[in-house]
């Protein structure tokens, strides 16, 4: 097995490789602990049914009449409906779940599309890049006003923190329902109420929960969903979008073809093309469709009740090893199965090095694209931390690995830092 050595602040890399009964030198299979990234792999069902969909029926849908073509547009129109339901939507209008890219490029529609000059947003330290980055753009260069809420110390938003924090000028609440860092679900459905009682438009980065939690954003009071596809909903990179409930409003951000009206020279007003662009991902619309049958057949609270369970494990076993530290994570109660840590004398991205190239095992370290979550917990200064995302194929003995690995980490963190110095 291959080993790290780390001297002078310089990481040499030993290539990770194992000889088999037969002799044979081979690469060694990952454990893959970087899901909260994208979920991997995914059910054999969904590359099967990508590949056999789009070879039948990868044609371009709703721009003509042929039987092929109307074929590949009902598998979206179906999708829509599907997925209204799912996060419970208004099912009389499924046409306002609109499909783009991932979470990121819906979110900067809804957050553009809703905002302006002279308007105010609360979010939250919680938030990813893709709210905090449109929002501060148009901080500096849009003339709004934002509001970031801190959580408290175990990792949660408090409501009333969200309700102090709305003024006459608010126009949208926007909160991430699960960090991507540390693993806490928010109290989404008490946010909801606030910003219902008080007239302001609620809006949620879904981009961990969405296939993990349930999602009902009409007990919820959220009027705005954004989501990804590639994550627990089991889907392809390169699909997401947004859901919009009635009664909300977002401006147009760009135009172009839809197949639809050709003769009409602006883009369409009503959804979906409303926030439509151009030929859509059917290849990952069709990912999606058998994702969708897969958390059908397994159901969202099993899956998250197993990952929950190893994630209860991963946790015992870190808190047994001296010198790790875990960060918002003394219950696991309302949390998704990321945790992250960081190891006393030893650089969170060298520590990541170490799991992959001496245990093959795969986390994600640095800043997580959520900044103002490390700023707040003490780890912004020291580049972040070290993630384990546990996903559906995990196993305990992926965990107990992962355990061992670290405890072997830490024992020779002493050593590591004094040759780092």
């Amino acid at each position: 097995m291959g080993k790290t050595t780390i001297l002078g602040g310089i990481i040499k890399i030993h290539p990770k490789k194992a000889v088999n009964q037969s002799g044979v030198t081979y690469m060694e299979d990952i454990i893959y602990l970087d899901n909260a990234a994208t979920a991997w792999p995914k059910p054999e069902k969904v590359y099967s049914f990508m590949i056999d969909f789009y070879k039948k029926l990868g044609v371009n849908p709703g721009r003509s009449g042929y039987d092929k073509a109307i074929e590949a547009g009902n598998i979206i129109e179906d999708l829509r409906k599907r997925l209204t339901k799912f996060f419970g939507g208004d099912e009389d209008a499924p046409e306002r779940l609109c499909f783009g890219y991932n979470a990121t490029d819906a979110l900067n529609l809804i957050i553009q599309g809703l905002l302006s000059a002279g308007d105010h947003i609360v979010t939250t330290n919680v938030e990813h890049n893709s709210v905090i980055r449109p929002v501060n753009h148009l901080v500096r260069d849009g003339g709004v006003e934002a509001t970031y809420v801190p959580f408290d110390k175990q990792g949660f938003v408090d409501p009333d923190d969200i309700k102090k924090a709305i003024k006459p000028n608010t126009k949208l609440v926007i909160v991430n329902h699960g960090s991507n860092v540390i693993g806490t679900v928010q109290p989404i459905k008490e946010i909801g109420a606030v910003c219902k009682e008080m007239g302001i438009i609620f809006a949620i980065d879904s981009s961990q929960t969405a296939g993990v939690i349930p999602i009902n954003m009409k007990e919820m009071n959220i009027d705005v969903l954004a989501f990804t596809g590639h994550k627990a909903l089991m889907g392809s990179m390169g699909i997401g979008g947004m859901y919009v409930r009635k009664g909300v409003e977002i401006r147009q951000q760009r135009s172009g073809g839809t197949g639809v009206r050709s003769a009409y020279p602006y883009q369409l007003e009503e959804y979906p093309w409303r926030m439509e662009f151009g030929t859509p991902n059917l290849m990952g619309i069709a990912a999606l469709w058998a994702g969708q049958d897969w958390l059908d057949e397994n159901g969202i609270e099993n899956i998250h009740k197993k990952e929950i369970r190893l994630a209860q494990r991963l946790l015992d076993g870190f808190r047994n090893i001296e010198g790790v530290k875990t960060y918002c994570a003394d219950s696991l109660e309302n949390h998704l199965s990321t945790l992250t840590i960081n190891i006393e004398g030893i650089d969170a991205g060298n520590v990541g090095i170490m799991l992959d190239v001496d245990f093959n095992i795969a986390t994600r370290t640095g800043l997580h694209c959520a900044p103002l979550v490390h700023k707040q917990i003490g780890t912004f200064d020291i580049h972040g931390g070290v993630r384990f995302s546990i996903g559906p194929f995990n196993t305990e003995e992926h965990i107990d690995t992962a355990i061992e690995a670290v405890q072997d980490i830490a024992k020779r963190a002493p050593t590591i830092a004094k040759q780092s110095r």
